[in-house]
């Protein structure tokens, strides 16, 4: 049992004091100055461009919820024209996650194999093109169908970034910068609602199409052309990559020899998958990643409904979505940075998801006319729901111990989280509770985002554990690695 466990990379805490890891003689090959130029040179060539491949992915997956409500006065809505009861918007709205759950771990396998810039690239133009067949759909069956493949072809984005950084980032890197990427959706929710409202305003009848379609059209394609950059920009591993001299090279796989992926590294074999289905800790990860996802995808599917709820109408709904965004987006940021800067990342995101639980739990106590505090409750809710998500990604990626079992656990932990775990979302929500503010919705986003902190807790002082008795176990002169918390 020992063995296994010191195969596993982690970090001690400062406050186990426990004794500190010695530095590899490869630190000492290059200078601080160095490493800092060079991850300077990294974040600004690599984060910017996968913020906005999500950025695409999450428009394109999200503006259904613009969708079925946009000039829905004047009856061109989404829902009302496709002919389909709120049951039936709800399976087209489900169909997505089963196609994302069922594509997320070999999407992974083959980002390995066929390199990431051409994999994203791959699954960027397909999900445009779909995007873009949303607009051309007339009935709840082919709906459904398109937003099935929308999903699998959706489905290795996000995961597939987060194994990507493995590539490039140490493992006290990896959370601000999984947030950069993942506060990307948020900003999608603010430009997301901004669109819908222009559109909505300018474009409904253009060329005989209601403007729920001119939605689906314009922010498809964007995602078609960006393929293309992608396909030549994105550079694929360190030791690869043009936009970096040789020493920085250099530096760059010294850096991860021990704490990162590697492009040479095997591909998965059934021993890396047993060994990474066996091992129950992380199924404690993906649980609480299942319980995250509830409210991260009900906020997403329904903020213009939630905020129509509040008073708010037609096209001034979809505007009124953007200020909740934008208050995720800086807290995200801020949340990972400390997340990491501290080695405690599963305190933070338990702290945070404490902060969504209460501000759905007051939506749902606040009385239906309460608008202007019911809808302060719906920004410190999205604010906690979407900032705990990062550092959960981060640490789940820190405590694995080989490239293929990064690659793996991280596909089934967004499979099952960002897949299964979304399903619920889709119908706590209801329609007829419109007039009492939804209660169903945000107490059972509330009471998920409270077991959410507890369990988080109990894993942080699970891995506490299990960092002492390592300390206490090793012989004199053997190192041991820690897990990181």
């Amino acid at each position: 049992m020992k063995e296994s466990i010191q195969d596993e990379p982690a970090l001690e805490s400062q406050n186990d004091q426990l004794e500190p890891e010695p530095t590899s003689p490869e630190q000492t090959l290059y200078s601080p100055k160095e490493e800092k130029s060079l991850l300077l040179k990294q974040d600004l060539t690599i984060i910017p461009l996968c913020a906005f491949i999500y950025l695409l992915c999450y428009l394109d997956r999200s503006n259904i919820g613009n969708a079925r409500i946009l000039n829905s006065s004047t009856h061109n809505d989404m829902q009302t024209e496709i002919k389909a009861t709120q049951y039936e918007f709800n399976i087209a709205l489900m169909v997505f996650l089963i196609g994302y759950a069922i594509f997320e771990v070999g999407s992974n396998v083959c980002l390995k194999k066929f390199r990431p810039s051409r994999w994203l690239a791959f699954l960027m133009f397909s999900w445009g093109t779909i995007t873009i067949g949303l607009g051309g759909v007339k009935t709840f069956s082919a709906t459904a169908g398109v937003r099935f493949l929308l999903g699998a072809f959706e489905a290795g984005l996000f995961p597939g970034l987060v194994y990507y950084l493995t590539f490039w980032y140490r493992y006290d890197e990896r959370s601000v910068r999984v947030a950069l990427i993942l506060a990307s959706a948020t900003l999608a929710g603010a430009f997301g609602g901004s669109i819908a409202y222009g559109i909505g305003q300018g474009m409904n009848g253009v060329r005989g199409l209601s403007a729920w379609r001119w939605l689906f059209i314009l922010e498809g394609i964007p995602s078609c052309v960006s393929a293309v950059f992608v396909w030549f920009l994105l550079p694929d591993y360190p030791e690869t990559a043009s936009f970096l001299n040789p020493r920085e090279k250099e530096v760059a796989i010294m850096r991860l020899k021990d704490e990162g992926s590697q492009q040479d590294d095997k591909t998965m074999t059934w021993e890396d998958a047993k060994k990474t289905l066996t091992d129950w800790r992380l199924y404690g990860h993906y649980a609480v990643y299942f319980g995250v996802s509830v409210p991260f995808s009900s906020l997403s599917l329904f903020a213009p409904s939630i905020v129509a709820g509040l008073g708010y109408k037609d096209l001034k709904a979809q505007l009124m979505t953007v200020p909740p965004y934008v208050v995720s987006y800086v807290t995200q940021i801020i949340v990972a940075w400390s997340a990491d800067h501290f080695n405690a990342r599963g305190t933070h995101s338990a702290a945070l998801a404490l902060v969504g639980a209460i501000g759905f739990m007051a939506s749902a106590l606040l009385p239906p006319e309460s608008y202007l505090e019911r809808y302060g409750c719906l920004i410190v809710a999205s604010a906690g729901a979407f900032a705990c998500v990062p550092p959960l990604l981060g640490w789940l990626s820190s405590n694995m111990y080989s490239t293929a079992s990064v690659g793996l656990a991280i596909a089934i932990n967004v499979s099952f989280g960002a897949g299964l775990g979304q399903m619920p979302g889709v119908w706590i929500y209801k329609a007829e509770e419109k007039g009492r503010g939804y209660p169903t919705g945000h107490w059972v986003n509330a009471a998920m985002l409270f077991l959410v902190s507890i369990s988080l807790v109990m894993l942080r002082v699970f891995y506490g554990w299990k960092n002492r008795k390592l300390t206490q176990e090793k012989g004199e002169g053997e190192q041991v690695r820690l897990f990181k918390l």
